[in-house]
């Protein structure tokens, strides 16, 4: 059966309608950034460009780096954005746009993100990079989906006792980041933990400035939180949607994030800009080694 066109929604030109993307212009191996502005900050570094579009906060270039064909694609802020870019990139991959079917053969993308972040625990310093073995999802995005091949219910629960989580908020997930990704992006210079992924910056990530917020410790027992040698390592708001939205459509995901603050001790890098290049450099040779 067809997709009605107000579900798969393509632009005139036949690309698909918020990346403005057409299935030849992605590569398999796609770099997500925040920040429309990183995207050139890491495709400077490419030995040729063949495309490159922008719609909205979503600027996509593709080109290669050491022989590589690699595309990079800023998805803007917050879970919500996740949603569009995962939907409409697997649909460039795994729907026919001139029969409106699914392909009977699925492509699973590789996709790493490159993000900024701020540290929970003391010991992982500003200026490290931080490789999420699992993120825990906070949003409740995910909970859209049939989520039942995602859950882990022995730390589901742990982290709702632990945190004594409020049953308004939505039901945490943990998933867990691609074996294959980490094996490949891994070293003895990334730190590793579960990178907690909320819905805002503020007060869902325990910054007060005029407004109280529902839990004041939240950030104290996420530092505090611990099961079976894993705990929370890192505070942002697109890890969790990447990571569980990857593992429903059969995509490969793992997230690598600068630590450009430390939340424990309040410090902040003096030199954000050179923590994010080095993790954009260390993430292409290894990518492409």
């Amino acid at each position: 059966m067809s997709l009605k066109p107000s579900e798969l929604i393509l632009n005139p030109d036949g690309s698909i309608y918020h990346l403005n993307l057409r299935p030849e212009n992605i590569a398999n191996d796609i770099l997500f950034v925040g920040d429309q502005d990183r995207v050139d900050k890491i495709t400077e570094h490419f030995d040729s460009i063949e495309f490159t579009t922008q719609k909205r906060e979503f600027k996509t270039t593709t080109g290669k780096y050491n022989g590589k064909r690699i595309s990079v694609l800023s998805t803007g802020i917050g879970n919500d954005n996740i949603d569009i870019v995962l939907n409409e990139l697997d649909a460039l991959v795994n729907i026919d746009f001139e029969s409106k079917q699914v392909k009977t053969d699925i492509t699973s993308l590789n996709i790493v993100r490159i993000g900024t972040s701020g540290s929970l625990q003391e010991d992982i310093p500003v200026n490290s990079f931080i490789l999420s073995t699992y993120a825990l999802e906070l949003t409740g995005t995910l909970w859209s989906y049939q989520v039942d091949s995602l859950r882990n219910e022995a730390l589901e629960n742990a982290f709702v006792s632990h945190m004594d989580w409020l049953e308004k908020k939505s039901h945490p997930l943990f998933i867990p980041c691609s074996d294959t990704l980490f094996s490949k992006l891994d070293s003895n210079v990334m730190y590793k933990g579960i990178t907690a992924t909320a819905n805002g910056f503020y007060g869902p990530q325990g910054r007060i400035l005029r407004l109280p917020i529902q839990d004041e410790l939240i950030n104290e027992k996420l530092t505090d939180f611990e099961f079976r040698g894993l705990r929370i390592s890192n505070f942002e708001m697109e890890t969790a949607g990447i990571y569980g939205l990857s593992s429903l459509f059969g995509h490969y995901a793992c997230s690598l994030n600068a630590i450009i603050a430390n939340r424990a001790s309040g410090t902040f890098s003096e030199n954000p800009g050179k923590v994010v290049e080095d993790l954009i450099q260390y993430t292409l040779d290894k990518l492409t080694n």
